[in-house]
Formats: structure tokens, C-alpha cells, sequence
């Protein structure tokens, strides 16, 4: 008996055409279930909370986990809305990732028209309603195949707050979770499906808080020290800056405290700064000479001036081996198909921006490409520098659509969105499938990790040793 148990485990592994048909249970499966994880994406849509706030959609999908046998440690790395689902023993390790923060301002209902929901309130205007349910039903399948399967390995789902500013992955790298993974799957709402190495901007952000004397502004203006003056001051400084950093540079800022009426000398004024760059290493450079401006403008005022680091995240380190796998997997499983009510839909949130799209495009997938040109920023960068890490997008929008828009409010709370959701639910269940199968996937990855890093890489977070700002969307 246990000379045939060990001719079948043998069999599992390596016989293609047994795992191919795996695979074609678990698209089915993960079909079967649609109605299931739409209504749980639509139940975190609905609540549409903001970064460290998610208490209600932390809890929905914890407890989803839970029920399929997952223990759960919550409140990792001092924040209450962070979590890690673990099923199974031994290696590899393969870790899933889950967002679920909303936007403030961006509140729309499921129409193909402008209408907010809640005026000024908070929408899920980059999908993450879709990406936490999503990866929370490939951790599902995947641990069902685990147990079935008998193979050796670890599934763990991260649930991941406050994507959208607040860094909460970079805090759980900082904390050592990640540091016996072996690899890391993740997703992200979009309106094309691709499985290509990712790249992104490293980016720190900080808010500068100047300090003056109040004084009538008309009366006895000689008095005041304007906090306003040392902003405005400091703007046009890293305006002037601008020429002379490298071009890929993205400094971005608003001023969000100017004073409270015109005829009294501002005491108090704060400015908020993005600084990017596509090299960590320029990130902190650039971001000194920004802090080199703010004092200088507080000494040309009469000010003085503080700043607090808001969030620091890392460049996203593309991973070629992983990511041929997901595209493989991607392409085994299609993109989105319309029906007659998503064709109407799209047409109508066609007609509300510029370009030339095909809504055919929703269900193409890319042709697999190196890491193109990096652009936005995101906490999984961070990540990827501690741990072999590769992504994807699905087709969560009508093709076009820009992220943090209400377009793709209303789309991700329709079944555009959730037939998206669902084409990455099963890429990620069967990318981490084909790595259990074959862990030199995860060996190699690990090689490639090991070579951009660089000899003698040591990981420091861009946010030195500050607690999670908690409160920073309050």
C-alpha cells in the first residue's frame, strides 16, 4: 500500500496531463463559486472604507478564510486591519496578497453615469474590493488542493490595508513577515489582462508643517510671520529644483492648511510632497534636497518648520521567472467575455472619455514583454525587494478606463468587475499550483531576486522606525 501511495505522488507531480486537468477543475471550481466572492466583493464595495479603517472588509474576508480551515493571526505589524491566513506545513511558502482600502471623494454608484453614492465620500476607485476577494478565493483553492493533493507546501493570504498612501505592506516587511516566504502572487484591477514583470516608482512622501506669528494682516502686518510664505517659498524653490534632478523625476504637491481668513498673517500652513524616481537610491536624494528647500525657505520667512515622512515605498522589482509562469497561466485561462448588459454598459462609459478602445480588448490577453516604463507608485515594491514577487491584471473595467476614476467606481460594482475578479482568482491559484509542483521555480526566482539586489543588498525601509500612520486618512 504505501509502495502505491508513493507511485501516485510521483504521478501528480510530474505528469503534465494530470496537472492540466487539475487545472481545469479548479477554473471550474473557481466558475462555480462566482456568485459566492461577487457578493463578498460587493459587500466591501459597498462599505468603501479608507486605509487602516477596513475594519468591516478585514473581517469579511478573515472570515471567509477562516471557515475553509485557515488559521489567522490578525492585527499583525501594529495594525489592527492587517492580517496573514496560513494553511498547510512545509515548502515552499507562497503568499497571496489582499488589498481592500477605498478612495476618499470618489463615491459612484453602478451606473454608467456620474452620481455619487455618498457626495465626497470614498469609492473603490482602484478595484481593491476585487483584488482582497480575489486573492482571498485563490488561497481558498489552493488550499483545498493542497489538502487533497497531500503535496508539502504553505499557502498564506496577507491582508494588506492602506495600499492608497498609507504603506501598510511596508510595515509588514519592516515586521519579518515575508522573511521565510518563498514567493509572492499578487493581482491588480485594470482594463487589460496582463501577466508582464512589473515596474513602478519608488516614491517618499512627506507633509511640511511651517510655524509663524499671527498678527493683522492690515494693522500691523510687521509683526506676523507668514507659515504660508515659508509653503509658497518652499514650492517655488523645488520648482526651481525641477531642472536639475534626473528626468524621471515626479515631484508632486498640494497644500493642504493655508491659513483661515485673508486679513490674518497665517501661523500655521502645511504642504504635502510626493517625491519619485524609478531608483530608490535617487528617491532619498532627491527627497533631502526637497527637506534642503523647506528649511531654506523657513529661514528666508521667519518661520520654522518640521516635517513628517507619511509613507516611503521601494521600486517594484520585475521578476521574469514567476512572471512567465502567471502569463502561461493567464493565457490558459482567458479574459473577460461580455454579454449583451456589459456591452450596453461599456458603450455608455465610452462616451464619457476620449480614445480609441475596443471593448474586444477585455478579453485579449498581452503578449508576454519585459518590464516597460514605470510610472506609478505601490507598497508591493517593498515587498518585492524581500521576496521573488510577480503580478498581473485583469480586465475589472472598460478597456480605457484610468484607475481612480468613477468610472472604475461603477465598473467594479458590476459583473464587468467581478468576471475579472474571477480571471485572477484562478491565474493565482494556478500559478502557485505550478510552483508546488515544481519548486525550482521558486529556486530560480530566488537566484534572479538574489542578482538584483545586488551584492551586500540589506533591505531599510524609506520610513526609518515611525509607527503606521493610523489616523492618516482621519
Amino acid at each position: 500500500m504505501k509502495r502505491f501511495s508513493v507511485v501516485i505522488l510521483i504521478s501528480t507531480i510530474f505528469n503534465p496531463s494530470f496537472c492540466q486537468k487539475e487545472k481545469d477543475r479548479i477554473i471550474s471550481k473557481l466558475d462555480n463559486q462566482y456568485e459566492k466572492y461577487a457578493q463578498i466583493a460587493g459587500q466591501i464595495w459597498d462599505w468603501a472604507e479608507v486605509g487602516y479603517q477596513e475594519e468591516k472588509s478585514s473581517e469579511l474576508l478573515m472570515e471567509t478564510l477562516s471557515v475553509e480551515g485557515f488559521k489567522i493571526t490578525e492585527g499583525v505589524a501594529e495594525i489592527p486591519t492587517a492580517f496573514i491566513a496560513e494553511y498547510g506545513s512545509g515548502k515552499p511558502v507562497v503568499a497571496i496578497l489582499a488589498e481592500f482600502d477605498a478612495l476618499p471623494g470618489v463615491s459612484q454608484k453602478a451606473i454608467p453615469s456620474r452620481e455619487p453614492v455618498i457626495e465626497g465620500g470614498a469609492g473603490h476607485a482602484c478595484g481593491h474590493h476585487l483584488f482582497g476577494t480575489a486573492s482571498t478565493a485563490a488561497g481558498v483553492e489552493v488550499k483545498r488542493w493542497l489538502e487533497s493533493s497531500k503535496n508539502s507546501g504553505t499557502v498564506r493570504v496577507y491582508g494588506t490595508p492602506a495600499e492608497e498612501g498609507g504603506a501598510g505592506k511596508v510595515y509588514m516587511v519592516r515586521a519579518g513577515l515575508f522573511d521565510d516566504v518563498d514567493v509572492v502572487l499578487h493581482w491588480h484591477p485594470g482594463s487589460g489582462n496582463d501577466a508582464n514583470p512589473g515596474a513602478s516608482l519608488a516614491n517618499k512622501s512627506a507633509k511640511f508643517r511651517f510655524y509663524g506669528e499671527a498678527s493683522h494682516a492690515a494693522g500691523s502686518p510687521e509683526r506676523g510671520r507668514s507659515a504660508l510664505d515659508g509653503v509658497e517659498a518652499m514650492n517655488m524653490m523645488v520648482n526651481m529644483l525641477r531642472e536639475h534632478v534626473p528626468q524621471e523625476t515626479r515631484i508632486h504637491y498640494v497644500i493642504t492648511r493655508g491659513g483661515e481668513a485673508p486679513n490674518v498673517v497665517p501661523p500655521f500652513a502645511e504642504v504635502f510632497y510626493y517625491t519619485r524616481h524609478p531608483n530608490v537610491a535617487n528617491v532619498k536624494k532627491i527627497f533631502e534636497r526637497v527637506v534642503k528647500c523647506a528649511e531654506g525657505a523657513a529661514l528666508g520667512t521667519g518661520t520654522t518648520m518640521n516635517y513628517e515622512v507619511i509613507h516611503g515605498l521601494y521600486n517594484l522589482l520585475p521578476n521574469e521567472t514567476l512572471s512567465k509562469v502567471m502569463h502561461k497561466n493567464l493565457s490558459k485561462v482567458g479574459g473577460v467575455e461580455y454579454d449583451e448588459e456589459n456591452v450596453a454598459f461599456a458603450k455608455r462609459i465610452l462616451e464619457t472619455y476620449e480614445g480609441d478602445y475596443e471593448l474586444t480588448d477585455a478579453r485579449e490577453i498581452d503578449p508576454f514583454s519585459p518590464a516597460g516604463r514605470a510610472r506609478g507608485s505601490t507598497d508591493v515594491g517593498d515587498v518585492s525587494w524581500a521576496v521573488p514577487t510577480a503580478g498581473m491584471s485583469a480586465a475589472t473595467w472598460v478597456p480605457g478606463t484610468s484607475a481612480h476614476t468613477w468610472q472604475a467606481v461603477a465598473a467594479g460594482g458590476t459583473s464587468i468587475g467581478y468576471k475579472g475578479m474571477i480571471v485572477a482568482a484562478k491565474t493565482i491559484a494556478l500559478t502557485a499550483i505550478d510552483i508546488y509542483n515544481n519548486p525550482k521555480i521558486a529556486d530560480e526566482a530566488k537566484k534572479e531576486l538574489l542578482r538584483q539586489q545586488g551584492e551586500g543588498f540589506k533591505y531599510e525601509s524609506l520610513l526609518g522606525d515611525r509607527d503606521p500612520p493610523l489616523d492618516y486618512r482621519k
